[in-house]
């Protein structure tokens, strides 16, 4: 209570001082949080590229195309030595003409051929209604963040590009890529990709021979990534990648974003920790002579220094976490405002939370350090006789 009462005698100047921790964790908490988002997604896909390699067509990126590519390909991908089983996919945007920038993931539509049953590694739980299976048709499974954009419900009908699916089940929330898919049988979503073709071409092809991508599942011991470069040599036309091109090609670029948001929020953090040290340096200024009797009756520099580090950092703890406080709900406000349209891009994680309020506690203390050292030197005498 002590310190307390110390850190509020100029009460304007303490909150001033705390307001400035407080802005630079709200920064440090929200860009934060988006960063956590984006790095749980992309870590999605790392554990999903983790055991196989996807094929896609040549224009494709991080192993997804929106370009067809002939079912015909799975049993030449079958045949190349140390492949135990190929499965062919269609992965395509839910909107034919999106009406805004995605940041991550962008809603889509995915089918399957289920020739990866026994293979496939990475699943999801359906938490309401059931899982697709192979003979369905016109029905749909819709993923966590999509349920409040498709008002989508159990044994109801939602529009997808311009046809009606009955919705038989909903996906649990994973935070990884099939939060943002609807999933349709395979013919279903052959039928929508061949209705967004030019008409010419879409009348001279059989929709049952098109997919987009194909999930390759290797023997054991084979290396994924040597694999790619096999199958990019004995397949013609095709883009093979497999871990390591994944993190090439998202993951490492995402380090590098993820890295200029967490310097910004810090750089705005260490302006509200000049803030402490141009506080404590005037508290001391002032406590000049209440410093001087404390040392005159005994007071050690050691007891002198701790009791303005003491203070510093309860002015770091008291910003931070006001400063999560309100981080946690712009995060939380920003999420609700963007369900409506599958946009949510805040993720608090502990993670984060401990760490921002542990990062403003530091930055307290340190920004204590030198008016405390410089209290502790103060000569008795002369504090004493300070005006």
């Amino acid at each position: 209570m002590r310190t307390l009462r110390s850190i509020f005698r100029r009460k304007l100047r303490a909150a001033l001082t705390i307001f400035g921790i407080t802005i630079g964790v709200l920064a440090l908490v929200v860009m934060g949080s988006i960063a956590e988002k984006l790095s749980l997604l992309v870590d999605g896909g790392t554990d999903y590229y983790a055991d196989k390699v996807i094929v896609s067509g040549s224009s494709g990126m991080a192993g997804f195309s929106v370009e067809p590519i002939s079912t015909d390909l799975i049993a030449e991908i079958e045949a190349v030595d140390g492949v135990a089983r190929a499965a062919g996919s269609i992965m395509m945007l839910l909107d034919a003409e999106p009406s805004a920038v995605s940041v991550g993931i962008p809603a889509n539509i995915n089918a399957s051929d289920f020739r990866e049953e026994g293979y496939e590694s990475f699943e999801s739980e359906v938490i309401s209604g059931r899982a697709l299976e192979r003979d369905d048709r016109d029905v749909v499974v819709v993923g966590a963040d999509l349920v409040s954009k498709l008002d989508a419900r159990v044994g109801e009908t939602i529009e997808v590009r311009g046809r009606d699916f009955e919705v038989i089940g909903i996906l649990g929330k994973t935070l990884t890529a099939p939060d943002m898919a609807v999933q349709m049988s395979l013919a279903d979503a052959q039928e929508l990709l061949v209705a967004d073709l030019p008409a010419a071409v879409a009348e001279s092809v059989d929709p049952a021979a098109l997919i987009t991508s194909i999930a390759v599942y290797l023997d054991e011991g084979v290396d994924p990534d040597e694999m790619a470069e096999v199958i990019a040599f004995e397949v013609p036309d095709v883009t093979a990648m497999g871990p390591s091109g994944f993190e090439a090609s998202v993951k490492e670029p995402l380090k590098i974003f993820n890295q200029i948001i967490y310097a910004v929020a810090i750089v705005s953090l260490m302006v509200g920790g000049l803030s402490v040290i141009n506080t404590m340096t005037m508290s001391v200024a002032e406590r000049t002579r209440e410093i001087g009797v404390r040392k005159a009756i005994g007071a050690t520099d050691g007891a002198i220094m701790r009791q303005f580090i003491a203070e510093s950092a309860v002015i770091g703890l008291i910003g931070g976490l006001l400063g999560l406080g309100l981080g946690s709900l712009v995060a939380m406000g920003g999420n609700q405002a963007g369900a409506a349209s599958a946009t949510e891009l805040f993720l608090v994680t502990p993670r984060l939370a401990l760490g921002s309020v542990a990062f403003a506690l530091v930055l307290g203390v340190l920004s204590g350090l030198y008016p405390a050292w410089h209290a502790a030197r103060l000569n008795p005498v002369q504090a004493l006789r300070y005006e």
